[in-house]
């Protein structure tokens, strides 16, 4: 099956992806609906398996499902064990991009080809503690880079303050590549840091409850991408 992404090649702009780990649940069709509206660009949906995080969340049946009722870019972080188990159910679903953790169990050279074979934009996530160094033998292959800003599992966490030199490090890699490689970093982000991250290399920010727990989310996209410079 070959998709027609929706995921546009990184252009220099700051791309904000509001993440629905963190929306009404009970309203979901609405919270999308809303932020849609309001100005985001992608929508990150975290994909748990219970194992390579402790926690559980979405199925292919929830990607599938909002790949019908929104025309954003579905960006969806498969956090698992075995990504290889993953791919293909959620690629006839409908991601126009998966990204997969580098600490995953599976080989990534032959995850990232999978994906790429399905006609799915490709992408590599690290945790906090794990060495940038590690990207570099993947990077031809790559469309984004998923740098996380706090340990992957849960929503709700504070931005750690040693992921500014992570986001550098990996900024500088792209650099040398030459690639056109989206820089996304995850985990607690809002106004007071979408800066931080955005200075320090990022050009997408994926937000949770910044946007989809405040009182405004419209209001609360507009004050992140204000916050964060241009690069």
């Amino acid at each position: 099956m070959i998709n027609s992404s929706k995921m546009p090649a990184a252009n220099g702009k700051i791309s904000v992806a509001p993440s629905i780990l963190s929306a009404d649940l009970w309203n979901l069709g609405e919270a999308v609906k809303q932020v849609e509206t309001g100005g985001a660009d992608w929508l990150h949906i975290d994909i748990m398996d219970g194992h390579f995080v402790p926690n559980l969340s979405f199925g292919s049946s929830v990607v599938s499902a909002l790949n019908r009722k929104t025309d954003l870019p579905l960006d969806v972080h498969l956090m698992v064990e075995e990504p290889l188990l993953f791919i293909d159910s959620f690629a006839k679903a409908g991601a126009d991009l998966l990204t997969v953790h580098i600490e995953a169990k599976d080989d990534i050279a032959e995850a990232l080809e999978l994906i790429k074979k399905a006609g799915v934009k490709t992408g590599v996530s690290i945790k906090p503690n794990t060495d940038p160094g590690l990207l570099e033998p993947l990077v031809e292959e790559l469309d984004l880079i998923l740098v996380m800003s706090v340990y992957p599992g849960f929503g709700g966490q504070h931005f750690l303050p040693e992921s500014e030199e992570q986001i550098k490090r990996v900024r500088e890699i792209i650099k040398r590549s030459g690639r056109k490689i989206w820089l996304e970093v995850d985990g607690g982000i809002n106004p007071q840091t979408a800066p931080l991250a955005v200075q320090a290399g990022a050009d997408a920010l994926v937000a949770g409850s910044a946007i989809f727990k405040a009182a405004d989310p419209v209001l609360a996209i507009k004050q992140i991408r204000q916050a964060a410079p241009e690069i």
